[in-house]
């Protein structure tokens, strides 16, 4: 791929097309509980306070932000703010004041399953590949890896920013990691993390796009970014019909979790019976190796066609091994049961998957965006569902991220973005302009811009 190119776009399909078509290709071949959801996280997290004020020193560190509307309540009220968390105790003397005017306050949201390292945010227009398979368009991130003159690491934090911005406070980031790119993925938005620390959680998984057995030298790699500690989750990808060898590529997969205390995050795209098989062969090593709570699973595209019986079985096991599922909401007939799941406690979150890349030139990272194509994609109407579906990028990514939730309510870190408009249903629908985002009391974006620290 070359950043600038005239090859014609005729018959390539789309990254849905090519996921949703996965199997066709190879030949059709919860809410969680508290518990649970603190596991999640690769590595333990501070409560929000000790999170916030770990360079606040002894002084507490207060804001009041006057005139906000809370989920877009009636009636402006105060939010004060003490070293990072809302309290409903007086302000200190001395607290600073932020005038809100009326503005509507949400909590931020999180991004459960995004790839920064392949982005093209920020660069100049590139002209895509025909691609047809998941190899191919693997094939087209190398290119566009080599073709892009930004370093990865700056166009990661580029995008990174731009997420915190649109009223993101943390993300699980993939990527992929195979002797094409080296570590250099899992180096650059480690690094860019760092950089983005003060407005930022991230977690990194080391996704091996090119397959762990197919492509030589990944299963190596893999081991070393777990070793290292680089990393918070190991991925795999399609262990039946891509990678053609579903037991080895499990047994490396959670081997390497199981050694160095990582968790797992594996891409299956795999639909109906072989889909099932794969998810079934990730459940039972997940119960051998007692690594509940610390496995997960995104796309997971065999799911939405189970129906009845067989889909609340299937709810049940993954429940009692404490998988958690990521939806990225594509379409109608991909999108999770996410309503269902819940029920049998599967915890379900939501992200936005690839942005800008050589796979599509779609994409914004922008999770409240993302929440409304859940609810599009989902055909919902009712205030409630639309609701629902903001939550689902709010409160589903922290829990699977092991964050506190965000509700603005006393002891929730002060995680919050501010927009005008009537109500959380609308805004869903709208999408206004995230005029402030606020993350642990400090204001960290305004009107689509970082504010320097």
């Amino acid at each position: 791929m070359r950043a600038e190119s005239s090859q014609s776009l005729t018959g390539s399909l789309s990254r849905r097309g090519v996921l949703a078509g996965a199997a066709a290709l190879a030949g059709t071949m919860a809410a969680a509980t508290p518990e649970t959801a603190a596991a999640q996280s690769s590595g333990s997290k501070p409560d929000a306070a000790a999170r916030i004020t770990e360079h606040a020193g002894h002084h507490p560190n207060a804001t009041v932000f006057r005139n906000v509307r809370p989920y877009g309540v009636g009636t402006p009220v105060d939010l004060t703010v003490v070293d990072g968390v809302v309290t409903d105790r007086p302000a200190p003397k001395g607290a600073k004041v932020v005038d809100c005017k009326g503005r509507i306050a949400l909590p931020t949201l999180v991004n459960a399953h995004v790839h920064p390292d392949k982005t093209s945010w920020g660069e100049p227009w590139v002209t895509r590949n025909p691609a047809h398979t998941i190899a191919e368009y693997a094939a087209e991130d190398v290119k566009l890896y080599h073709a892009l003159r930004t370093p990865l690491k700056d166009r990661a934090q580029r995008l990174m920013a731009h997420a915190v911005t649109q009223g993101t406070r943390a993300m699980r980031a993939h990527a992929d990691v195979a002797p094409a790119f080296d570590l250099e993925g899992v180096e650059g938005i480690a690094a860019a993390g760092k950089e983005l620390r003060h407005a930022l959680d991230v977690q990194v998984v080391a996704f091996p796009q090119h397959g762990v057995i197919r492509t030589p030298g990944t299963r190596e790699l893999l081991e070393e970014a777990a070793r290292t500690g680089i990393i918070d989750q190991v991925g795999g990808i399609d262990p039946i019909e891509f990678d053609e060898a579903l037991d080895d590529q499990l047994d490396v997969v959670f081997g390497i979790a199981d050694r160095h205390g990582v968790g797992v995050d594996i891409h299956l795209h795999e639909r109906a019976g072989t889909g099932v098989k794969s998810l079934r062969a990730i459940i039972d090593r997940t119960r051998a190796l007692s690594l509940q709570g610390k496995v997960t699973v995104s796309h997971v595209f065999c799911l939405p066609g189970l129906k009845g019986r067989e889909l609340d079985d299937m709810a049940v096991d993954l429940a009692e091994a404490g998988i958690s599922l990521t939806t990225v909401a594509p379409s109608s007939d991909l999108v999770l049961p996410i309503d269902r799941l819940r029920e049998h406690g599967v915890h379900v979150s939501l992200g936005t998957d690839g942005v800008r890349d050589a796979w599509s030139p779609f994409g914004n990272a922008d999770m409240l965006h993302r929440s409304h194509l859940l609810a599009w994609v989902q055909d919902v109407r009712l205030d409630e569902e639309l609701e629902a579906a903001f939550r689902a990028g709010a409160d589903g990514g922290a829990q699977l991220l092991g964050l506190p939730r965000a509700d603005l309510k006393p002891g929730s870190p002060a995680d919050f973005l501010l927009v005008r408009g009537e109500c959380l249903p609308q805004i869903v629908v709208d999408l206004p302009t995230r005029e402030m985002v606020v993350r642990g009391g400090r204001v960290v974006a305004r009107d689509g811009e970082l504010v320097k620290n």
